[in-house]
């Protein structure tokens, strides 16, 4: 048995050939690291294929910038190859022989590779979940011939071009890290901490993950253990669409090196310490007398939403939920020929043998005949008794989707339960309203354990505290891919108006607003359609109680203004 690391093809070599300097390989067979086993028989025109690529040899053995990749998984591409190399330097050449199960990589110096293989022999390099292995080549330079350059191969030329932009593009980053900053636009649907430990998993192990919002936008920071996972997680996700259309992910390196995780809740999650606290007193408590881990489950994952068809895509479906297809679903497809590895987005695209939880097709807004509703009900809580109407809760709540009931409870007035149309639009209304400070408190919001919101029997006390709003004309999205998904933003002291007559002027909406007891910083009519305008307000709070005052005002005969929150500002 021959020694990989004296030369890196003379182990696949028959006993007895000579080997030229322009030979790559003769045979291939089953690899381990530095050897070779069970060669496969020799077959006449494996020379052939061998000959694909011209190579100088010197010093056999020696560090190169060369560097020589075994046991790769036959559908490997160009661009997956170049990954293994970017964190460590600049690709300067690639080549991959698929049949024979081997790549040469090519970096811009030895330091690079020698960097390159020194990392690899202490972390094993693995391609589509296939252990690789790295080591130099005897081979000083890589020179493919005419028949078989780059030029030729438009992979491995958009593979190089792409490696050349993202060292561009990582020079004004400060480099490749192992923390991740992504930035979720056009989110439509929402996209919770599980649902992007789902997708970026996919990858390799997560270790971190905190969640925010800044200038309106949803954003994640998420940390893996290396660079190498972290640059093919940036270079494989970065421009995918979630959902066709939408929800698309912007990734690009932190300046942070480590995350600071402080509670493992739904806004950040340590998966190296699932001992954390929640920062929640009372939850905390309860866990601590169950025993329960400090991780918690998603609390979506018993009901349709954004969790289930990623868990589904990825191979486990934790709802137990009979499959479905549903090729709406937009996530990368790294198992099949169809793999881009290049971060093109997949619109539309089917995933071959991908077949998501009949829960998956609630963003669609499907439901299938004879399946049972999941739960749309959502508890909100320390409201200020106060203020609190079932107008007022149907007003703010439908924003994020169309409230079907609501209930303020009799015993219990800082509680009220609102049942929403579909369970996606309970997702948007806990994403964005939880803890948000309303009528000065923060109001919690969560699922409710009941799956309905029950109307009062006759007879029973009620005294206005439940109201059905099943058909209401001011639901916003009863139509079937509304345009106002389109629209949908966290709360903002800036607010969106719209259906503004031609006879209303600044100073009446400013006086309108001012009555209903909001501070106006600014106001601006949109110069190319004056139906709509923005108005700024003092705080986040202002702007939501005037939310709740001034969305259906009347401001003429025929006209009553529409209000919503806005991610621009004045």
């Amino acid at each position: 048995m021959m020694n990989g690391d004296n030369d890196d093809v003379g182990g696949f070599l028959n006993p007895g050939t000579k080997r030229g300097s322009d030979e790559l390989l003769s045979q291939s067979g089953a690899v381990s690291n530095g050897s070779v086993m069970s060669p496969a028989p020799n077959h006449a025109d494996n020379n052939n294929d061998a000959k694909k690529v011209k190579l100088d040899t010197k010093n056999p053995g020696a560090p190169s910038r060369v560097i020589h990749i075994r046991n790769i998984p036959n559908e490997v591409t160009e661009a997956e190859i170049v990954h293994l190399g970017i964190p460590f330097g600049k690709v300067t050449n690639v080549l991959v022989l698929k049949g024979k199960n081997q790549a040469f990589l090519e970096m811009s110096d030895e330091v690079c590779a020698t960097t390159m293989v020194n990392y690899f022999t202490n972390c094993t390099a693995q391609l589509r979940g296939r252990a690789v292995y790295v080591q130099f080549s005897n081979h000083k330079e890589l020179k493919t011939d005419q028949t078989h350059s780059n030029a030729q191969n438009p992979s491995a030329q958009a593979a190089l071009q792409a490696a050349q932009a993202l060292v561009n593009q990582t020079d004004t980053q400060g480099g490749p890290n192992t923390v991740l900053r992504v930035i979720v636009e056009h989110m439509i649907y929402p996209v919770t901490l599980d649902v992007l430990y789902q997708i970026f998993s996919r990858v390799g192990k997560v270790l971190k993950i905190v969640t925010f919002t800044k200038n309106n936008t949803f954003q994640a920071l998420i940390q893996y253990p290396d660079v190498v996972t972290a640059q093919a997680a940036k270079m494989t996700l970065d421009g995918q669409n979630i959902y066709n259309a939408c929800c698309t992910l912007r990734i690009e390196y932190s300046k942070l090196s480590n995350l600071n995780v402080k509670y493992n809740n739904d806004k950040s999650r340590d998966y190296t310490n699932p001992n954390l606290p929640t920062g929640d007193p009372a939850l905390d408590s309860a866990l601590a007398i169950g025993g329960a881990p400090g991780v918690l489950a998603s609390p979506f994952a018993a009901m349709h939403g954004l969790s289930s068809p990623l868990t589904a895509a990825y191979g486990a479906s934790p709802t137990g939920v009979s499959s479905l297809s549903a090729p709406n679903l937009n996530l990368p497809n790294r198992t099949g020929e169809n793999a881009t590895p290049t971060g093109m987005p997949f619109t539309g695209m089917p995933l071959a043998g991908v077949t998501p939880t009949a829960a998956a097709l609630g963003a669609a807004g499907i439901r299938l005949p004879g399946q049972a509703s999941p739960n749309c009900v959502l508890l909100v809580s320390n409201l200020n008794e106060e203020m609190v109407t079932p107008d007022a809760l149907f007003t703010l709540f439908g924003v994020y989707g169309d409230v079907q009931r609501v209930k303020i409870l009799f015993n219990k007035k800082d509680n009220a339960l609102v049942q929403m149309s579909e369970p996606h639009q309970t997702q948007l209304a806990i994403s964005h309203l939880d803890k948000m400070k309303t009528w000065g408190k923060q109001i919690r919001v969560t699922l409710s354990k009941h799956q309905t919101v029950q109307l009062p029997k006759e007879g029973q006390p009620d005294a206005g505290l439940t109201k059905d709003y099943c058909n209401s004309p001011l639901h916003r999205f009863k139509k079937p891919g509304s345009k106002n998904y389109q629209n949908i933003y966290p709360p903002s002291a800036t607010l969106h108006l719209s259906n503004i007559p031609p006879t209303v002027d600044e100073e009446q909406i400013k006086e309108a607003f001012t009555h209903a007891g909001a501070s106006v910083k600014a106001f601006k009519f949109f110069p190319k359609d004056r139906k709509m305008a923005l108005i700024q307000l003092g705080s986040v709070e202002e702007a939501i109680g005037a939310l709740i005052k001034m969305h259906n005002f009347q401001l003429s005969d025929s006209s009553h203004l529409r209000v919503s929150f806005s991610k621009s500002t004045i």
